[in-house]
């Protein structure tokens, strides 16, 4: 396994939204809390409701102690996780307040999000708190149960991103204790990743795919230093936990394959995306999933980019109003590989 990197020193920053039945339950303030690798298992509790313990409507609880990994159950009846998982990433161009006041924009954005199962936002960009409680609130009104997890604002200059984690509660939960927001000192990173542990929901939480998420956006003027250092948040990652070292980094890296530098000296490392523009112009490829292919075994091989105009049955103008960039998405099994599933 890889050592901790010399180069980048990992602290958390606890920052957790949580979205119960469609309503906004409570925001937690940022905090640093402690060193990573001694980050401890415990759950972060509701500002508005000391009392929540991640559960919603349902009773079904949304998330797992890292510590106890069996401590939530599968809820009963019709259940769907017997279907590989849909992991996605998403670069929403500027989602923020102007973007939300287009319905029709608002729609298709719904739309996109309730085709896969979890999804790495980037690009959320406002002042105020509730532009992800909205979007939410478009994608749950068919009746499904998406809820989300968001980081701080972010960046060196005025303009500020924040990163999300948008997923279904019926098919992914998530450890509170691992919430957070990678930080270098050196500043090497114009926007830190923001990673969270998650898990798939299944019938049987013993054998369930547990995966890091590695959510991230690189600054387009100084993308080799920033693959550089991104190389050394990868490999952080793998050796965080003994008992975790399935990592997916995913996000808009500015940079196709042929580019991807000091990450290709990862042992084992895959993509999903080659040799297909991500863009909505589709002249680049800019938008991947990246994973050890030695350890992310559970990655069954199918992969695509969301083709908004085919998919949604819109102009190329249309497109572009949603975002100048397409969702690319990636299959992995519910199972963790070579579990013996009850």
């Amino acid at each position: 396994m890889a050592r901790r990197s010399r180069q980048i020193n990992l602290w958390i920053w606890i920052a957790l939204t949580v979205l119960s039945g469609g309503s906004l339950t409570g925001l937690l303030p940022f905090d640093i809390f402690s060193l990573f690798k001694s980050l401890p298992s415990q759950q972060a509790s509701n500002s508005s409701d000391s009392g929540s313990s991640g559960m919603g409507d349902s009773g079904v609880s949304t998330t797992f102690d890292s510590g106890r990994m069996s401590s939530s159950s599968a809820p009963a009846g019709d259940f769907v996780s017997e279907r590989p998982l849909l992991i996605a990433s998403f670069n929403i161009q500027v989602l923020g307040q102007s973007k939300m006041s287009k319905s029709d924009v608002v729609q298709r954005l719904a739309e996109i999000i309730r085709r896969f199962d979890l999804i790495a936002i980037q690009e959320v960009r406002s002042k105020e708190d509730d532009v992800l409680p909205r979007l939410i609130q478009a994608a749950n009104a068919t009746g499904r149960n998406f809820s989300f997890l968001i980081g701080p604002r972010l960046g060196r200059t005025v303009s500020k991103e924040q990163y999300a984690f948008v997923f279904d509660t019926d098919r992914i939960e998530y450890d509170p204790s691992s919430i957070g927001t990678i930080s270098d000192p050196d500043d090497q990173l114009h926007r830190e990743p923001f990673v969270t542990r998650f898990r798939a929901k299944t019938r049987d939480t013993t054998s369930a795919f547990t995966f890091w998420m590695v959510n991230t956006h690189t600054d387009p003027d100084e993308v080799p230093q920033e693959l550089n250092a991104l190389t050394d948040v990868f490999r952080v990652m793998q050796s965080n936990r003994t008992d975790e070292d399935d990592v997916i980094l995913l996000g808009d890296l500015n940079a196709s394959p042929s580019q991807f530098g000091p990450l290709r000296s990862i042992p084992y490392l895959s993509w999903s995306v080659e040799g297909v523009p991500t863009n909505t112009r589709r002249t680049k490829t800019y938008d991947n999933l990246l994973f050890s292919s030695a350890k992310t075994t559970e990655y069954t091989g199918r992969w695509g980019v969301f083709d908004m105009e085919r998919e949604l049955g819109i102009t190329a103008a249309e497109a572009l109003r949603v975002s100048d960039h397409m969702p690319v998405w990636a299959e992995f099994s519910q199972w963790e590989s070579g579990a013996l599933v009850q």
